[in-house]
């Protein structure tokens, strides 16, 4: 395994610097999050190392909630479910659907209720361990590469907005750059070059300070917005709304790499063997839906939002290990607090049951 991560690097690197030097000496963040993350066969997600696992035994990196505890995907059954009855349609898609933890879950709890579960999934590998995992459900669920033109149904996405390629930028002696990616001596390095870019919000303050745009995972939305023609969509993933991310105080950004369950925060270093993420954005994810057609459904914790769906008496029917598994879903100083859940509809407003209490969209 280790031989393969050294090999998987090395070509990682050798494709960066190449890019590098058509691109005259310096790509952009965003372009080079893209090849570590996504090139053919090289690429963290699209090489054939394990990711998702509940432990560094497992030869994975990092643990998803569908993986920590199953009554993740059954709280959640019961906002789909509902979703599907308001919006009247049948279908659910899944976007990066991971070990196929959460699809498998779906599946059982709403049995007849989805017609066809279409995953979107560009990983490869991903893909065959979905496949093996859905192996049950096979007659329903199939696999696509793209978006069709047109859907109808609810949309899944779990930890999906926060691995979108983003931009960074850097405020130094008052003046904001775009930081990217050069070669020195070698090796990969930090360049950054004069921009006329900002975040949405100035930072308060006059000291140094780097942060993120999310140029990409907005145009995801928007895409969404577009093609979605009866449904709703649903997005759970961790961040902040607009006023948290750019405070004054959060002068570093949220960029980070995990890999063998342990954090980073350098892309720079062994890229194709760790996954890179970034916080999201929230207020910039629900301007982007409303801009282009979907209305914001519900904003809330993740914790709050399972409350609602119904994970209590859940957990009093489990054992104790599955209730501090699942626990952790709720908890603020775990994933309670920071996780949120976004959704977004087409159609009629109605009050969705993971919203029912807490809802936080005025914060957006």
């Amino acid at each position: 395994m280790e031989e393969h991560g050294t090999s998987v690097t090395t070509a990682v690197h050798r494709l960066v610097a190449e890019q590098v030097a058509r691109a005259g000496g310096w790509l952009p963040f965003d372009r080079f999050m893209a090849l570590a993350l996504y090139a053919p066969g090289l690429g963290y997600y699209a090489n054939l190392s394990r990711k998702f696992g509940t432990h560094p035994g497992t030869g994975s990196d990092f643990v998803t909630a569908p993986e920590m505890s199953p009554l993740f995907g059954r709280a959640l059954a019961a906002q789909v479910r509902e979703a599907l009855d308001r919006t009247e349609t049948d279908e659910v898609w899944e976007f990066g659907a991971g070990s196929g933890a959460l699809a498998g879950e779906l599946l059982l709890e709403l049995g007849s209720r989805v017609r066809r579960f279409t995953i979107v999934e560009l990983s490869a590998s991903l893909r065959e361990r979905q496949q093996e995992a859905l192996g049950p459900f096979a007659e329903r669920v199939q696999w696509v590469n793209e978006l069709p033109e047109s859907m109808r149904g609810v949309v899944i996405g779990n930890e999906v907005l926060d691995a979108m390629p983003v931009k960074l930028l850097a405020r130094t002696n008052y003046v904001w750059h775009e930081r990217g990616v050069s070669v020195a001596d070698g090796r990969l390095a930090w360049k950054d070059v004069l921009t006329h870019l900002r975040p949405p919000v100035e930072p308060a303050g006059q000291h140094d300070y780097v942060t993120e745009i999310h140029h990409q995972a907005e145009a995801f939305i928007r895409t969404i917005a577009d093609r979605l023609k009866a449904g709703a969509a649903f997005f759970i993933d961790y961040g902040f709304p607009e006023a948290e991310y750019y405070h004054e105080q959060r002068s570093t950004g949220t960029l980070m790499c995990h890999h063998g369950h342990m954090a980073d925060p350098d892309p720079l270093a062994a890229p194709g063997q760790k996954d890179i993420t970034s916080h999201v954005n929230f207020t910039s994810i629900a301007v982007a839906a409303q801009e282009a057609g979907l209305a914001t459904l519900g904003y809330a914790t993740q914790g709050r939002f399972l409350v609602n769906c119904g994970i209590g008496p859940l957990m009093e029917a489990s054992g104790l290990k599955e209730q501090i598994a699942a626990q952790r879903l709720v908890a603020e100083h775990e994933m309670g607090e920071l996780f949120k859940v976004i959704a977004f509809h087409h159609g009629p407003f109605w009050d969705a049951v993971g919203f029912r209490e807490g809802d936080r969209t005025y914060t957006l």
